[in-house]
């Protein structure tokens, strides 16, 4: 760990810049900016003393999402990738805002995913302006995302294969129960508490479940971890999680167990803090991709008519790749 200092306006790191360190503000105050230094800059948001940034950095090795900029004279402890779990042994409070961290903008990002995909389907079912206040407004906000957006990470098939591919067995694990088929581990609206790990078996997320809209969205077998939002924020679920095979194995994770974990099983720990880095930069794609849709329908002129040609097809390609 070594102490920094800088003065106000300087520069702690960059977007796009590479790095394995994270920060804690011992005194002063940070800006995080997107397009720091362009006509489109912006605060996203103004961190104090005590407040930790930077943490992307640690978990994977991947360029910085955004510059960050000394607000006033301002003094940090600069924490490596290798310095981290010493660091945080005795500051478990700071282990967990970062694990809220990412769990607040996995919450909000999803419900910006949610509000662009359903104002695609709204276009493309024919609402126009007269049917649907304000859809040529959010059509624009969106456009205007992509336009001012960088290229997201690209989310490599080798790095899904390694977080699906590890142990996450082995070691110390918490409490481990075993269902049978059918059995609903939970529902769409519940309050939720922990996270799970299947060890055996497979997991099956649904939307509607038991109505006749119900839609499986995704199944998932072993070294797969789900309901994560449900640890690290207060949030309801928003789907319902269904046992699919006999004898599936899962591991109930809540917060005083994490925090076992990291004492206990380090690696496993890490692998939970890649999960959520994955989710994040994969959900990120997705959101732009659909931004730029949202983008392509601004630039053809829509007023509340029908789409056309090329972009009829593509959008009906994406509702059908989220919602089929």
């Amino acid at each position: 760990m070594t102490k920094k200092e800088f003065k106000k306006k300087e520069i702690i790191f960059r977007e796009g810049d590479t790095g394995d360190t994270l920060y804690q503000i011992n005194d002063g105050a940070v800006g995080i900016y997107a397009s720091y230094g362009d006509s489109d800059q912006r605060l996203l948001t103004e961190l104090s003393k005590g407040k930790i940034f930077g943490e992307m950095a640690v978990i994977e090795a991947y360029p910085r999402s955004a510059t960050a900029v000394a607000l006033e004279d301002t003094e940090v402890d600069e924490i490596s990738a290798g310095e981290y779990g010493d660091y945080f042994k005795d500051r478990p409070d700071k282990l967990m805002e970062i694990m809220r961290s990412l769990g607040g903008r996995l919450r909000d990002l999803t419900a910006d995913f949610d509000e662009v995909s359903s104002a695609i389907k709204q276009v493309d079912d024919g609402e126009g302006q007269d049917k649907s206040e304000g859809l040529v407004d959010k059509i624009k906000k969106f456009a205007d995302v992509f336009k001012k957006s960088k290229s997201a990470d690209a989310v490599s098939a080798e790095s899904l294969r390694k977080l699906e591919q590890s142990g996450h067995s082995d070691g110390f694990n918490t409490k481990v129960e075993t269902y049978n088929k059918g059995t609903i581990i939970f529902k769409d609206g519940e309050d939720g508490e922990c996270m799970y790990d299947v060890h055996y078996g497979s997991v099956g997320i649904y939307v509607d479940y038991g109505k006749d809209s119900e839609k499986l969205v995704t199944k998932l077998g072993v070294n797969q971890f789900f309901g994560e939002l449900g640890l690290v924020e207060d949030v309801r679920r928003s789907a319902t999680a269904v046992v699919l095979e006999d004898g599936t194995t899962l591991e109930i994770i809540d917060f005083p167990s994490l925090l076992d974990i990291f004492k206990q099983n380090p690696p496993k720990f890490q692998m939970i803090l890649e999960h959520l880095s994955y989710r994040l930069r994969k959900l990120t794609k997705d959101y732009l991709e659909a931004c730029g849709i949202m983008y392509r329908i601004y630039e053809s002129g829509y007023k509340g008519a029908g789409l056309e040609g090329d972009l009829k097809n593509d959008v009906k390609d994406y509702l059908g790749h989220i919602y089929e």
